[in-house]
Protein backbone atom coordinates (compact mmCIF):
# COMPACT_ATOMS: atom_id res chain seq x y z
CA UNK A 1 0.00 0.00 0.00
CA UNK A 2 2.73 2.50 0.91
CA UNK A 3 4.82 2.04 -2.29
CA UNK A 4 1.62 2.17 -4.33
CA UNK A 5 0.40 5.53 -3.00
CA UNK A 6 3.84 7.14 -3.18
CA UNK A 7 4.26 5.99 -6.77
CA UNK A 8 1.20 8.08 -7.66
CA UNK A 9 2.59 11.36 -6.31
CA UNK A 10 3.52 14.14 -8.71
CA UNK A 11 6.62 14.96 -6.62
CA UNK A 12 8.54 13.01 -3.94
CA UNK A 13 7.00 13.51 -0.50
CA UNK A 14 9.44 15.03 2.01
CA UNK A 15 7.07 16.45 4.62
CA UNK A 16 8.54 19.93 4.11
CA UNK A 17 5.23 21.69 3.41
CA UNK A 18 3.61 20.06 6.42
CA UNK A 19 6.41 21.01 8.80
CA UNK A 20 6.38 24.58 7.52
CA UNK A 21 3.15 25.00 9.53
CA UNK A 22 4.58 23.66 12.80
CA UNK A 23 6.34 26.61 14.36
CA UNK A 24 7.63 24.81 17.47
CA UNK A 25 9.33 22.07 15.45
CA UNK A 26 12.54 22.24 13.43
CA UNK A 27 12.57 19.73 10.55
CA UNK A 28 15.44 18.79 8.27
CA UNK A 29 16.82 16.20 5.88
CA UNK A 30 20.58 15.99 5.36
CA UNK A 31 22.76 14.07 2.92
CA UNK A 32 25.72 11.85 3.82
CA UNK A 33 27.95 14.96 4.03
CA UNK A 34 25.67 16.42 6.75
CA UNK A 35 24.48 19.16 4.38
CA UNK A 36 20.89 20.35 4.57
CA UNK A 37 18.83 19.26 1.56
CA UNK A 38 15.32 19.85 3.00
CA UNK A 39 14.43 22.30 5.78
CA UNK A 40 11.29 23.87 7.17
CA UNK A 41 10.64 27.55 7.67
CA UNK A 42 11.15 27.31 11.44
CA UNK A 43 14.76 26.23 10.93
CA UNK A 44 15.29 29.14 8.53
CA UNK A 45 14.11 31.55 11.22
CA UNK A 46 16.18 29.89 13.97
CA UNK A 47 19.30 30.27 11.83
CA UNK A 48 18.56 33.98 11.35
CA UNK A 49 18.20 33.62 7.56
CA UNK A 50 15.59 34.94 5.14
CA UNK A 51 14.91 31.95 2.92
CA UNK A 52 15.57 28.22 2.60
CA UNK A 53 18.10 28.63 -0.19
CA UNK A 54 20.53 30.15 2.33
CA UNK A 55 20.60 26.84 4.25
CA UNK A 56 20.59 24.27 1.47
CA UNK A 57 23.99 22.70 0.81
CA UNK A 58 25.38 24.03 4.11
CA UNK A 59 26.38 22.06 7.21
CA UNK A 60 25.42 23.01 10.79
CA UNK A 61 28.99 24.17 11.43
CA UNK A 62 28.72 26.64 8.54
CA UNK A 63 25.37 28.01 9.72
CA UNK A 64 25.33 27.98 13.51
CA UNK A 65 27.55 29.66 16.05
CA UNK A 66 30.12 27.65 17.94
CA UNK A 67 30.05 25.33 19.74
CA UNK A 68 26.49 24.30 18.83
CA UNK A 69 27.02 23.90 15.09
CA UNK A 70 29.97 21.56 15.55
CA UNK A 71 28.06 19.58 18.20
CA UNK A 72 25.05 19.06 15.92
CA UNK A 73 27.30 18.03 13.04
CA UNK A 74 29.08 15.53 15.28
CA UNK A 75 25.66 14.06 16.15
CA UNK A 76 24.85 13.81 12.44
CA UNK A 77 28.07 11.94 11.70
CA UNK A 78 27.46 9.47 14.51
CA UNK A 79 23.99 8.68 13.16
CA UNK A 80 25.24 8.33 9.57
CA UNK A 81 28.33 6.29 10.42
CA UNK A 82 26.71 4.00 12.98
CA UNK A 83 23.26 3.65 11.41
CA UNK A 84 21.80 4.13 14.90
CA UNK A 85 19.04 6.65 15.61
CA UNK A 86 19.32 9.44 18.16
CA UNK A 87 16.00 9.64 19.99
CA UNK A 88 14.50 12.29 22.26
CA UNK A 89 17.82 13.98 23.04
CA UNK A 90 17.18 16.86 25.46
CA UNK A 91 19.45 19.71 24.45
CA UNK A 92 19.88 23.46 24.59
CA UNK A 93 19.38 25.66 21.53
CA UNK A 94 20.56 29.24 21.15
CA UNK A 95 18.43 31.43 18.89
CA UNK A 96 19.61 34.36 16.73
CA UNK A 97 18.36 36.71 19.49
CA UNK A 98 20.80 34.93 21.87
CA UNK A 99 17.83 33.67 23.86
CA UNK A 100 18.12 30.03 24.88
CA UNK A 101 15.54 27.28 24.72
CA UNK A 102 15.33 23.53 25.20
CA UNK A 103 14.18 20.94 22.72
CA UNK A 104 13.88 17.20 22.19
CA UNK A 105 15.83 16.10 19.10
CA UNK A 106 15.41 12.87 17.15
CA UNK A 107 17.57 11.93 14.15
CA UNK A 108 17.17 8.77 12.06
CA UNK A 109 19.38 7.40 9.28
CA UNK A 110 17.97 7.21 5.75
CA UNK A 111 18.87 4.21 3.61
CA UNK A 112 18.98 3.99 -0.14
CA UNK A 113 17.67 1.20 -2.36
CA UNK A 114 20.88 -0.80 -1.82
CA UNK A 115 20.65 -0.52 1.96
CA UNK A 116 23.48 1.96 2.35
CA UNK A 117 22.98 5.08 4.47
CA UNK A 118 22.51 8.13 2.27
CA UNK A 119 21.68 10.74 4.91
CA UNK A 120 19.37 11.38 7.82
CA UNK A 121 16.04 12.95 8.72
CA UNK A 122 15.42 14.75 11.99
CA UNK A 123 13.17 16.94 14.11
CA UNK A 124 13.72 19.13 17.16
CA UNK A 125 10.60 20.03 19.14
CA UNK A 126 10.59 22.91 21.59
CA UNK A 127 10.00 22.07 25.24
CA UNK A 128 8.02 24.89 26.83
CA UNK A 129 7.85 24.52 30.58
CA UNK A 130 7.73 27.93 32.24
CA UNK A 131 8.44 26.74 35.80
CA UNK A 132 11.84 25.27 34.86
CA UNK A 133 14.94 27.41 34.84
CA UNK A 134 18.02 26.72 32.74
CA UNK A 135 19.91 25.10 35.61
CA UNK A 136 17.08 22.64 36.24
CA UNK A 137 16.99 21.69 32.57
CA UNK A 138 20.76 21.24 32.56
CA UNK A 139 20.59 18.93 35.59
CA UNK A 140 17.84 16.93 33.87
CA UNK A 141 19.88 16.74 30.66
CA UNK A 142 22.89 15.55 32.68
CA UNK A 143 20.83 12.75 34.23
CA UNK A 144 19.47 11.69 30.82
CA UNK A 145 22.96 11.64 29.31
CA UNK A 146 24.25 9.63 32.29
CA UNK A 147 21.47 7.06 31.86
CA UNK A 148 22.23 6.63 28.16
CA UNK A 149 25.98 6.26 28.78
CA UNK A 150 25.62 3.78 31.66
CA UNK A 151 22.56 1.81 30.61
CA UNK A 152 24.31 -1.54 31.05
CA UNK A 153 24.92 -0.78 34.73
CA UNK A 154 21.28 -1.35 35.80
CA UNK A 155 21.03 2.06 37.44
CA UNK A 156 18.20 3.04 39.74
CA UNK A 157 15.91 6.06 39.72
CA UNK A 158 17.62 7.15 42.94
CA UNK A 159 20.99 7.21 41.16
CA UNK A 160 19.59 9.40 38.41
CA UNK A 161 18.01 11.73 40.95
CA UNK A 162 21.42 12.11 42.58
CA UNK A 163 23.05 12.93 39.23
CA UNK A 164 20.31 15.50 38.61
CA UNK A 165 20.80 16.98 42.09
CA UNK A 166 17.08 16.49 42.76
CA UNK A 167 14.87 14.38 44.95
CA UNK A 168 13.14 11.43 43.30
CA UNK A 169 9.85 13.36 43.43
CA UNK A 170 11.41 16.41 41.75
CA UNK A 171 12.99 14.27 39.02
CA UNK A 172 9.74 12.38 38.39
CA UNK A 173 7.83 15.66 38.12
CA UNK A 174 10.22 17.07 35.57
CA UNK A 175 10.40 13.85 33.57
CA UNK A 176 6.61 13.79 33.41
CA UNK A 177 6.52 17.34 32.11
CA UNK A 178 9.12 16.68 29.40
CA UNK A 179 8.41 13.06 28.37
CA UNK A 180 4.98 12.35 29.86
CA UNK A 181 6.54 9.44 31.80
CA UNK A 182 7.86 8.80 35.28
CA UNK A 183 11.61 8.31 35.52
CA UNK A 184 11.12 4.56 35.92
CA UNK A 185 8.89 4.37 32.85
CA UNK A 186 11.37 6.44 30.84
CA UNK A 187 14.22 4.11 31.85
CA UNK A 188 12.25 1.07 30.67
CA UNK A 189 11.47 2.79 27.38
CA UNK A 190 15.16 3.64 26.93
CA UNK A 191 16.16 0.01 27.56
CA UNK A 192 13.55 -1.44 25.21
CA UNK A 193 14.33 1.08 22.45
CA UNK A 194 18.02 0.22 22.57
CA UNK A 195 17.28 -3.51 22.68
CA UNK A 196 15.05 -3.18 19.61
CA UNK A 197 17.82 -1.45 17.67
CA UNK A 198 20.31 -4.17 18.62
CA UNK A 199 17.88 -6.93 17.66
CA UNK A 200 17.37 -5.25 14.30
CA UNK A 201 20.97 -4.41 13.43
CA UNK A 202 23.13 -7.11 15.08
CA UNK A 203 23.34 -10.88 15.48
CA UNK A 204 24.35 -10.55 19.13
CA UNK A 205 22.90 -13.27 21.39
CA UNK A 206 19.77 -12.19 23.24
CA UNK A 207 21.51 -12.81 26.57
CA UNK A 208 24.25 -10.37 25.53
CA UNK A 209 21.70 -7.75 24.49
CA UNK A 210 19.94 -8.15 27.84
CA UNK A 211 23.20 -7.37 29.63
CA UNK A 212 23.90 -4.41 27.34
CA UNK A 213 20.62 -2.76 28.37
CA UNK A 214 20.96 -3.41 32.08
CA UNK A 215 19.27 -6.80 32.67
CA UNK A 216 21.40 -9.43 34.42
CA UNK A 217 18.50 -11.88 34.14
CA UNK A 218 17.54 -12.79 30.56
CA UNK A 219 14.11 -14.01 31.65
CA UNK A 220 13.38 -10.64 33.28
CA UNK A 221 14.47 -8.90 30.08
CA UNK A 222 12.24 -11.17 27.99
CA UNK A 223 9.23 -10.49 30.23
CA UNK A 224 9.75 -6.72 30.08
CA UNK A 225 10.34 -6.78 26.32
CA UNK A 226 7.21 -8.85 25.72
CA UNK A 227 5.16 -6.53 27.92
CA UNK A 228 6.36 -3.50 25.97
CA UNK A 229 6.19 -4.88 22.40
CA UNK A 230 3.84 -7.86 22.54
CA UNK A 231 6.61 -10.18 21.28
CA UNK A 232 9.57 -12.01 22.72
CA UNK A 233 13.01 -10.69 21.70
CA UNK A 234 13.49 -13.77 19.48
CA UNK A 235 10.16 -13.31 17.70
CA UNK A 236 10.80 -9.58 17.31
CA UNK A 237 14.15 -10.27 15.62
CA UNK A 238 12.64 -12.89 13.29
CA UNK A 239 9.75 -10.59 12.36
CA UNK A 240 12.09 -7.69 11.60
CA UNK A 241 14.45 -9.83 9.52
CA UNK A 242 11.56 -11.05 7.36
CA UNK A 243 10.60 -7.51 6.30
Amino acid sequence: MVPEIFSLLEQPFTGEALFDHLHDIVFFVKNERCEYVVVNQTLVSRCGKNNKAELLGKTPTQLLRAPLGARYEEQDRRVIESGQSLTSQLELHVYPTLDTGWCLTTKMPMRGSQGTIIGLVGVSQDVKIPDFDTDEFQHLADAIAFAKQHLANAMSVEQLAKVANMSRYQLDRRMRRVFGLTTGQWLIQLKIDRAQRKLQSTTDPIASIALDVGYSDQSAFTRQFRQATGMSPRDYRLTYQQK
